[in-house]
């Protein structure tokens, strides 16, 4: 039942007569003569590729599949090409990447859950192999320019140190550029961010500055290059946006625009964006809007206060999303501008899997609050109202939102076992070829079809071996036959889901489904066995949000559903099924760091991501800096981890030693020294002592001023087990946002720093 590519397996890329040294295939009199190693080609009139994606985006959101978030730049998109109203993703951000830039499924190239959940499986270690080569690999092997500009999260976390290795960075899967971030998502005003395998700091002195407006700066630049050194080339970009995925932010006018409009409330806003979707022909006519889960409050039960935090934060995630379009459009625009637009194939996928329900029941001004089992109270919520979208917020919506987003499905992201999760708005424009404008799509297709599709338009195979690697054969299917039939049969015709446990199949118009196990806020270690998720069968060729289950009814189609759900399962080393997003039992993943008690650190050490630091939660530990001190009224980092939205600090503010604890923003502890430190040569540190006994107890702290006490003070409570999961370790001075308010980074270190030594206890 598994789909295969439709074009033949190719030759060996790249070919033999690109490395031959310019001898291969000529005869003896030619070969005495002089002569340039063949360059790769592509084919006659080679299009360029635009491979768009943004994140955490449901099928429901934007105002081109009826949504009501106005996107205006996939709108005029729409016009100029095709809507696809059953494309799907695999229900989150890792695995959707790997699956479409490979054309393969993701657990068949290790992606069975996102990095930092990856485990000794071969579905599921997060290693891309090189069987696997990525399209952007092979377009580059074809004479194409290529380019990732915005997000990668497909990098093994033990991998994204400073010490690399690069092998899975996308500087080696093809992409002979990158800007942007790794990991699920990173600060807009603060970012993380890496050129090439270089990190880079943003300018810290221009307020205005988001990410968003940068990445299409670069973008644009980027493309300008290449087409002014070589405009008969074509480039090959994939263009990932940072938006959608929390943390939610955009300019304050950006965000004015949409106060009041969505103050009918999660219920109000489904019912409406189904009247527009059925209005606009992408949803058929019959569609049900299925029904709310229990675990989503019913809009009218809400308090005041809480209608008025849950409209806010929606507020600013529509402001979050029409940014990003306007940003994107830009870069429309400057294809268009040269001339190129054209002759550029445009893959715009909304949302790499369905919207996110991981703000939980209330949403968060600090999304890393949920992670560590915490929330904040209703009245924090709204003394902090302002700050939703800005700087000082790491916010996040609640889950009734991200229920409306995905209307008319059940569920949301993460939950693979309904449309809620893995149905997201494709738009694909190439007006050179695509003559059927504006017209909408409702073939059945999947992440795993872009890459085929490329292929096919360009008139290349797969090839059969890249740089020496017999290469595994892709399961996609080319969509190119959508362009001119939009009533031709789905060439995809079986298609399994799966993650974290949640699991459907779809097979010619009907879909057996399982899930969820465990709400996506819930990170359980005590979650429901699969056996006892019961099983639901949809006919989805004429029903077409899964609004009616037919198990009962179907007993004998469930049954063959089911068995084709684990054949495919066996075929794409989905088993054995790794339930829940809490890391499972098996071997430890590599690390740099495992087993270490002692770490040196150097002046230049800068955002050591936390799969590459020593773990300082739940345990006992000593930092101690050699410094050399020109004066006693030295400032600057010492040693930090984390930021603005937890993570501590030890560092020299006007000459006076202070450690600061920074609770994820909900409690603040300082210990100062009583004095300045004097100048000359000194051994500045803390010892923390932890209570022990369990996760997120607090401990005492002593400085330490050349091994003797310099101040004591006490730690109440400290973050049970993520302090960040985006900014790192530095040494000398600080990078992204500060620990504490009481500095601006990067506050680098005034004096003479020499090491930073780390002692685990």
């Amino acid at each position: 039942m598994e789909n295969r590519a439709t074009a033949q397996q190719q030759d060996v890329l790249p070919r033999p007569e690109q490395t031959s040294g310019g001898t291969f295939g000529r005869t003896p009199a030619e070969s005495d003569l002089p002569q340039w190693p063949d360059a790769p080609q592509p084919p006659a009139g080679a299009p360029n590729v635009l491979v768009i994606l943004t994140d955490d985006i449901g099928y429901g959101a934007s105002s081109t599949f009826g949504g009501p978030i106005p996107t205006p730049t996939l709108d005029a998109l729409a016009r100029i090409g095709l809507r696809y109203t059953e494309f799907h993703t695999t229900a989150m951000c890792s695995p959707t990447r790997a699956a479409l830039l490979t054309g393969r499924n993701h657990h068949e190239v290790g992606a069975g859950r996102v990095t930092e959940s990856a485990t000794a499986y071969d579905g599921y270690t997060s290693i891309i192999p090189k069987s696997a080569a990525t399209i952007a690999e092979l377009l580059r092997l074809h004479g194409y320019s290529t380019a990732l500009i915005g997000k990668y999260h497909n990098v093994p976390d033990w991998e994204s140190g400073p010490a690399g290795p690069f092998d899975h960075w996308p500087t080696s899967m093809g992409f002979q550029h990158f800007y942007g971030f790794l990991g699920g998502g990173t600060n807009q005003w603060a970012p993380g961010l890496f050129q090439g395998t270089q990190p880079i700091e943003p300018p810290h002195d221009d307020p205005t500055y988001i990410l968003e407006r940068d990445l299409a700066d670069q973008a644009i630049t980027w493309i300008q290059r290449q087409k002014s050194a070589a405009p008969d080339k074509p480039f090959f970009m994939h263009y990932a946006t940072a938006s959608g995925h929390s943390p939610h932010h955009a300019p304050k006018d950006w965000i004015a625009k949409f106060k009041g409009q969505f103050d009918q409330g999660w219920d109000g806003i489904r019912e409406a964006t189904l009247a527009r979707q059925k209005a606009c022909g992408v949803v058929p006519e019959n569609t049900l809007l299925t029904e709310r889960p229990d675990e989503i409050a019913p809009w009218d039960s809400l308090s005041d206060d809480e209608k008025k935090i849950y409209a806010r934060m929606i507020e600013v995630y529509a402001a979050t999303v029409a940014y990003s379009d306007h940003q994107v459009g830009r870069v429309i625009d400057a294809l268009r501008d040269m001339g190129q637009l054209d002759n550029t194939l445009v893959v715009f996928i909304q949302g790499d899997n369905g919207a996110s329900a991981e703000g939980g029941p209330h949403g968060e001004l600090n999304e890393t609050l949920f992670m560590n089992g915490m929330s904040e109270d209703i009245s924090v919520l709204l003394e902090h109202l302002d700050e939703f979208g800005g700087p000082m917020a790491y916010n996040h919506y609640p889950v009734g939102w991200a229920h409306a987003m995905d209307t008319p499905f059940q569920w949301f992201k993460q939950v693979a076992s309904h449309f809620g999760g893995t149905r997201n708005g494709m738009v694909m424009a190439w007006p050179e070829r695509i003559r059927n404008q504006g017209e909408v799509r409702s073939q059945f297709h999947h992440v795993i079809d872009i890459a085929p599709t490329i292929l096919d338009i360009l008139g290349l195979g797969a090839p059969a071996i890249v740089n020496g690697v017999p290469q595994k054969p892709m399961a996609g299917v080319s969509m190119a036959y959508t362009f001119d039939d939009p009533k031709a049969p789905s060439a995809r015709k079986t298609q399994y889901f799966e993650l974290v446990g949640n699991r459907a199949i779809y097979h010619d118009g009907w879909v057996a489904a399982a899930g969820p196990v465990e709400m996506p806020w819930a990170f359980s270690m005590d979650i429901k066995s699969i056996d006892d998720i019961k099983w639901e069968l949809y006919h989805v060729a004429n029903d077409y949000s899964e609004a009616i289950d037919l198990a009962d009814r179907e007993p004998e189609k469930l049954r063959q559903m089911q068995d084709l759900f684990w054949i495919e399962a066996a075929r794409n080393h989905v088993l054995p099924i790794m339930r829940g997003t809490a890391n499972m039992p098996g071997p430890a993943k590599p690390s740099t760091v495992r087993g270490r008690t002692g770490f040196v650190y150097y002046p230049g050490t800068r955002r050591v991501p936390p799969g590459s630091s020593p773990n300082l939660t739940n345990r006992s530990f000593l930092v101690a800096a050699d410094v050399d001190l020109p004066s006693s009224a030295v400032n600057g980092m010492l040693f930090s981890q984390g930021g603005r939205f937890g993570g501590h600090a030890l560092y020299l503010l006007d000459g006076v030693l202070v450690y600061h604890y920074n609770l994820l923003g909900k409690a603040r502890f300082s210990i100062v020294s009583a004095d300045k430190m004097p100048a000359g040569r000194h051994v500045l540190g803390i010892d923390f002592k932890a209570d022990g006994g369990g996760f997120g107890k607090g401990g005492n702290v002593t400085l330490l001023i050349d091994g003797r006490p310099g101040g004591e003070g006490r730690i109440e409570k400290t973050v049970p087990w993520v302090m960040s999961y985006v900014e790192g370790l530095n040494v000398g001075l600080d990078t992204g946002t500060p620990v504490s308010e009481d500095y601006r980074v990067p506050f680098a270190f005034t004096g003479t720093l020499h090491t930073v030594t780390v002692t685990l206890k």
